[in-house]
């Protein structure tokens, strides 16, 4: 009986520990992620209505930078843009024409990119989490990961213009 109990209280001791373990993994990355260093490149030409993207995100795990590069897609078709190249592409403008706009609808923007945030309705990642060896760069003590997203950004640009985040491409100038 007393085998049992302690089999039990080391499993939950266990299973603690990594719950804890990956919640402050998830700090880590979100707070890697607050400081957005990504690139992001146009990929292809996506569905109507979608951008389809590479994304190269940065840290420590690689794992970790796969994860955030959904997160860096949306924000950087919300903030940066991305210029064209070959396969069909032509440059991009970011969605949000006011560089300051992230710090001024900061009520708005923080629980938009939390983990699991509303960003997720926006975008998928086109390659099933498999990661090309190419795609995978190893620069100093991080690594540069590259992952093909397809970003729905008629729906973001419609959701952003309903919550009075940018304005419509119908008003005036």
């Amino acid at each position: 009986m007393k085998t049992k109990a302690w089999m039990t209280l080391a499993l939950l001791a266990i299973t603690t520990f990594g719950f804890a373990q990956s919640a402050r993994k998830q700090r880590k990355a979100d707070e890697a992620t607050k400081a957005w260093r990504y690139e992001i490149e146009c990929a292809g030409i996506g569905k109507d209505g979608t951008y389809l993207i590479k994304v190269w995100s940065y840290s420590k795990n690689a794992t970790i930078a796969t994860t955030q590069a959904k997160k860096n897609a949306v924000h950087g078709v919300i903030f940066k843009g991305f210029s064209g190249g070959g396969q069909g592409c032509t440059s991009q403008r970011p969605l949000a024409s006011n560089p300051n706009i992230e710090e001024e609808k900061a009520d708005f923007f923080d629980p938009f990119f939390e983990e699991g945030g509303k960003y997720m309705k926006y975008v998928s990642e086109s390659s099933d989490g498999n990661v090309d060896a190419s795609d995978r760069v190893k620069v100093g003590k991080e690594y540069k990961i590259g992952v093909l997203v397809s970003v729905q950004k008629d729906a973001l640009r419609k959701d952003l213009e309903a919550a009075g985040i940018i304005r419509g491409l119908s008003s005036g100038f």
